[in-house]
């Protein structure tokens, strides 16, 4: 055998290589019922083990082994960035997610694809973070800028230029942020982009991967539940699908519009996976867009509070924001880099968003 399937009702939760597992991402005092397939390198694969029955722990957001992250997103190259540690001991937040790792050319990731993957300023505000307790996911992708995902000729290359970063900062976890047309509207570029989690996840055991991309105020759109099915058809593995709900044109109810997109997708994982309500909410992720998107939606103090509240109240896996580079106030000033473009306190957003314990 090469590998172990690990199942939760109908629903592929995990696949090892040896004969011990653990699931992460549950929520406390649920019960689940897991059953093991084995399969082998032509991949046929045995029938299912007799079925163990557990109930998870109360409290501790996941029965201990869930993976859970509140890690708003700071980019080093934009923005006025702030010192890491400033924000942290004024927060409380422990995790960022670090913006962008793009191609410097010949599928090579750099930081914007033009700082260096080590040593430079991206390098030193890791250093700060961890030296206060924290860590980095970095995000791979983005809106704009020559992409690995897009440029990487292959799969196998991709997962190479992947590595390349996981092994520069040993990392726990890793963002693809899935995004326009050359990526997140390309079908081949998707499954390349998976196969490569896929193959980085089975190297780097324990690694931790997310993809992020946008949606409609309903759930994922075609090329968003399209994402999905790869992921299952690809057995990708992958442990949380981040919806963006900004910039979707869908009027004034933030809170509204981002609950009914998180419901959205947390059915299309349910129907695509075979997971019950518990499994699929421990997959997904939020990533808002604190005060003023682009298309002026206005995401406010008091609603980000009420979207952190409702993320742990059903034990979501992920809660970010673009960004901590904004999370100051500028009342009147629009969308711009380094101000969300209304009245709040400094870090306020940070401060909300570290609150989220999933």
């Amino acid at each position: 055998m090469t590998a172990y399937d690990v199942y939760s009702g109908s629903g592929q939760v995990l696949s090892v290589s040896g004969t011990s597992a653990t699931v992460g991402g549950l929520s406390p005092s649920t019960g689940y019922t897991f059953t093991v397939k084995a399969r082998d390198a032509a991949g046929n694969v045995s029938g299912a083990s007799n079925s163990v029955g557990v109930t998870t722990d109360a409290g501790g957001g996941g029965g201990g082994g869930g993976f859970k992250q509140a890690a708003p997103y700071l980019y080093e190259g934009w923005g006025d960035p702030p010192s890491p540690s400033t924000v942290m001991s004024a927060t409380g937040v422990k995790w960022f997610t670090m913006a962008f790792v793009l191609d410097s050319g010949g599928c090579n990731p750099a930081w914007d694809g033009s700082r260096p993957l080590t040593g430079g300023a991206d390098q030193s505000a890791i250093n700060q973070i961890r030296s206060s307790g924290g860590d980095v996911v970095p995000s791979f992708g983005g809106w704009q800028g020559s992409k690995l995902g897009a440029n990487c000729s292959s799969a196998s290359a991709l997962a190479g230029a992947l590595q390349k970063v996981i092994d520069a900062y040993g990392l726990k976890a890793i963002d693809m942020d899935i995004e326009n047309t050359d990526e997140f509207e390309n079908e081949a570029v998707q499954a390349k982009i998976l196969t490569a989690l896929k193959t980085v996840k089975a190297n780097n055991p324990g690694l931790r991967t997310i993809v992020t991309f946008g949606t409609s105020t309903t759930g994922p759109t075609y090329y968003g539940n399209r994402l999905i099915e790869q992921a299952q058809s690809l057995n990708a593995n992958i442990d949380v699908f981040t919806i963006m709900p900004f910039d979707f044109g869908g009027g004034s109810d933030m809170y509204g519009n981002t609950v009914n997109a998180a419901e959205g997708l947390k059915a299309k994982l349910k129907s695509t996976f075979g997971w019950d309500d518990a499994t699929a909410y421990s997959h997904i992720g939020i990533s808002g867009m604190n005060g003023l998107s682009d298309q002026q939606e206005n995401t406010t103090p008091a609603i980000w509070t009420q979207i952190r509240d409702w993320a742990n109240g059903h034990h979501i896996a992920r809660l970010a924001f673009w960004s901590v580079n904004r999370d100051r106030p500028c009342p009147g000033g629009g969308v711009v880099s380094n101000c969300s473009g209304i009245s709040q306190n400094n870090w306020q957003f940070t401060s909300i968003t570290a609150g989220f314990t999933g």
